[in-house]
């Protein structure tokens, strides 16, 4: 048995360093062959002896394992997406921002892989889980469709407790490969590669994702300090030196200039590349520069994505037909002959509003110019006026619901349409599919279609029908499509919705003028339902971030709609916000903060946490900026940093005293 303990740990090592070799640095050691061979060997050992299977085996990347749903998963520190800047104007101004703040910076440009994003944690150097960007916050787990990447290691070349992150993507060759196998088997077509990878790491059978032959990119370290790294490409050559692949054209440029003539080489080098970009991420080299510039609420100050011009395509307009939204605005939408587009077929597209279209002068049968707004959304650039026939026909504004043929209004000031009617069918059902959507009240198994079925099969006519479809049971089983365990299933997490927060609650309402961040700035300073439909306008409009045009939405609403509050408070939904509030404390509301070394009884994270509830800001660098730095037992180079800069320090004392006080 020894001696197989030593066999599995011997074709270990050869077939990582093969792997390595291959996949990361494009230097193959062994032939296809000898390769095959040796992963044979090692699955037969660990078939015959399961206990000598190690849980980041490369016998894993074949896939195998199979779960039964995508956990979510918190990450530790946010994943927040780039600004986009789409011009030479919109880059320097990004430049002068951060020079009106008297830095003078280097950048570092990298192509922007079009893929997925991910972040990778790795426990004494060996990976224990990847997980999607999600909505930032919360992403979904992934790990065992990660294992099957060949160009992520499974164990670092260091034991370190360490998370990276970076852009899961697919090989246009690859995505060739697929699709013809696919044509052969009667399939339908993959049609790029983002979506490819976005599908493939979404399988729940990792051996599909094997199959894809998927690939990645690592661009970002969170926390450089921990390895006293000063710079951004001092962070991805040190996981570069782990074992992780970094793209060989990322570059350091000393000034806008630089910039621009990188996009340009890339804009020449892109359709000859091995991958899809849609545009270049510049980001300013200095960590501690980064640190200083600091953050938005989504976006980082320190960094920004221009994303290459949209691809244009020619098509008909063959007719202008109309939508109703949950809030009952009417929107119009081209129906266009299909054509492909940046590898999608493209047959609808949003027009937005009366004053949209007439400001493109578009007309029925015209021949219309289409992009890619930011490489994603079809819209319509312009009219081919020049190729008119004269057998086009105006536009013309509806003057009534599509749905209901109620008479549509028109508020002063505003350009959209809307159907008032609380009765029309299509805006309940958008309010339905709103309110189950996964940013509101997060009902998994009720997608649009569902929510539609059951809408027009009876069952549901408004959100509160949602919780007594468990007495429905038997009577939607009998419909096609509708088996017990996923009806169960449905009903289950319709239950479980009643325990979300008040802010997922006020977002799934619909209440005009309210998103996500907007709920979740209410939730915290009313704490439940009841005071916040006590609030008056002036009340409202006294918040950070609420105007007039909120403050009257969201009274008008909850009086308007309390009995359907107060019927959703008998049927148990939560009315409470279960986030933390901000409190206020002199010594730390307002400050920024910096913690170095062990503080005794107390962890970091929770000590960030206190920071946070009472207003503070806790940093990962010292700069001048800081207002205090609290220093524990063995602290780093922060410690140092903060004498030099004249920071004030809180020992351990002062800190566990500062936060006593705060119980």
């Amino acid at each position: 048995m020894e001696e197989l303990k030593k066999r599995v740990e011997e074709l270990t090592k050869i077939l990582n360093e093969a792997n390595y070799n291959y996949y990361v640095k494009d230097e193959p050691t062994i032939t296809d062959q000898e390769y095959d061979k040796y992963l044979r060997e090692l699955i037969n050992i660990e078939n015959l002896h399961p206990e000598l299977a190690k849980e980041n085996s490369p016998t894993r990347r074949v896939g195998g394992e199979v779960i039964d749903k995508f956990n979510k998963v918190v990450h530790e520190k946010p994943m927040l997406s780039l600004a986009n800047v789409f011009n030479e104007d919109e880059i320097k101004d990004f430049d002068n921002k951060i020079k009106k703040e008297g830095f003078k910076p280097e950048y570092v440009c990298e192509y922007k892989i079009d893929g997925l994003s991910v972040a990778l944690l790795y426990e004494k150097g060996k990976l224990v889980r990847g997980v999607t960007r999600g909505d930032g916050v919360t992403g979904e787990d992934i790990t065992h469709n990660v294992k099957t990447i060949k160009c992520i290691p499974l164990e670092l070349k260091k034991p370190l407790d360490i998370e990276v992150r970076g852009e899961i993507f697919m090989n246009k060759n690859t995505l060739e490969k697929i699709n013809a196998s696919r044509k052969e088997e009667g399939l339908p077509l993959l049609q790029n590669v983002r979506n490819a990878a976005a599908g493939s790491i979404r399988q729940l059978d990792s051996k599909i994702a094997a199959k894809r032959e998927l690939d990645n990119f690592i661009y970002y370290l969170p926390e450089p300090e921990k390895y006293n790294i000063k710079t951004h490409m001092e962070a991805l050559e040190f996981m570069e030196s782990l074992g992780f692949k970094i793209n060989p054209a990322n570059k350091i440029v000393k000034n806008i200039d630089e910039v621009l003539e990188f996009i340009e080489q890339a804009k020449q080098k892109r359709n000859n590349l091995a991958y899809e970009i849609d545009g270049i991420v510049i980001k300013v080299n200095n960590i501690q520069m980064q640190e200083e510039l600091g953050y938005t609420a989504k976006y980082p100050k320190w960094a920004t994505a221009y994303k290459f011009p949209a691809q244009e395509v020619l098509t008909r307009l063959k007719d202008i037909i109309f939508t109703v939204g949950r809030t009952g605005r009417i929107t119009p939408n081209a129906v266009l002959e299909p054509v492909i587009l940046m590898g999608s077929t493209i047959s609808r597209a949003t027009l937005h509003n009366e004053e949209y279209v007439k400001e493109k002068q578009l007309m029925i049968n015209d021949i219309v110019s289409i992009r890619k707004a930011g490489d994603v959304i079809p819209e319509v650039v312009e009219a081919k006026i020049d190729r008119r026939t004269g057998q086009e026909i105006p536009f013309k504004m509806i003057d009534r619901c599509p749905m209901c043929k109620e008479k549509l209004e028109k508020n002063a000031g505003q350009v959209d349409y809307y159907c008032k009617n609380e009765k029309c069918p299509k805006r309940n059902i958008e309010g339905i599919i709103h309110y189950v959507s996964r940013d509101a009240m997060n009902i998994d198994g009720l997608g649009e279609e569902i929510v539609e079925e059951l809408y027009n099969l009876g069952f549901i006519k408004n959100i509160s029908d949602l919780y007594f479809l468990k007495n429905k049971k038997e009577k939607i089983m009998e419909f096609d499509g509708y088996g017990e365990k996923s009806v169960n299933k449905i009903i289950e997490n319709i239950e479980k919705s009643k325990e979300n927060s008040l802010e997922r609650l006020l977002f799934g309402l619909g209440i005009r003028e309210i998103g996500t961040k907007t709920a979740k700035i209410l939730a915290s300073n009313f704490s439940n339902m009841d005071m916040l439909m006590q609030a008056s306008i002036e009340e409202l409009e006294s918040i950070k971030d609420i105007g007039k045009i909120t403050a009257e939405s969201v009274v008008n609403y909850l009086k308007e709609n309390k009995e359907l509050i107060e019927k959703l408070k008998e049927i148990g939904i939560n009315m409470q916000y279960l986030g933390k509030s901000k409190k206020e404390n002199e010594l730390i509301s307002g400050k920024k903060f910096v913690i170095t070394g062990t503080i005794k009884d107390i962890g970091r994270k929770e000590i960030k946490e206190i920071i946070e509830n009472y207003g503070g800001n806790v940093s990962e660098s010292v700069s001048k900026n800081t207002d205090i730095v609290i220093v524990g037992s063995n602290p780093g180079s922060k410690y140092e940093e903060a004498i030099r800069l004249n920071r004030t320090i809180w020992d351990e004392e002062k800190t566990l005293e500062a936060l006593k006080n705060l119980q």
